[in-house]
């Protein structure tokens, strides 16, 4: 059984993760300038996060553990997001 913490420090932690993955992808585009092929940026970028976070839900004793792994997912979409403005902004 998952310990789940109180709503509205899931919900903080998911909003809180999304906004670090905003600024995570803004900073990765600021300092990374090689070439890196799509779908490899793609993998790393929500495959990785997502991972980690399932990895502590999933084996998350204690409520803390769950809202960090919350967490760990909600980076993925904010930092997903960054990188298709970027390129709509940009073009394909």
């Amino acid at each position: 059984m998952i310990p789940l913490p109180r709503p509205w420090l899931l919900t903080s932690a998911m909003l809180v993760g999304t906004a670090a993955g905003l600024v995570a992808g803004v900073a990765a585009t600021l300092l990374v300038h090689a070439r890196i092929r799509p779908d490899i940026v793609i993998a790393l970028v929500v495959g990785v996060p997502t991972a980690i976070g399932l990895v502590l839900l999933v084996f998350s004793r204690r409520r803390w553990v769950t809202a960090l792994g919350a967490f760990a997912v909600a980076v993925a979409p904010g930092w997903f997001g960054v990188l298709v403005a970027i390129q709509v902004v940009f073009g394909a």
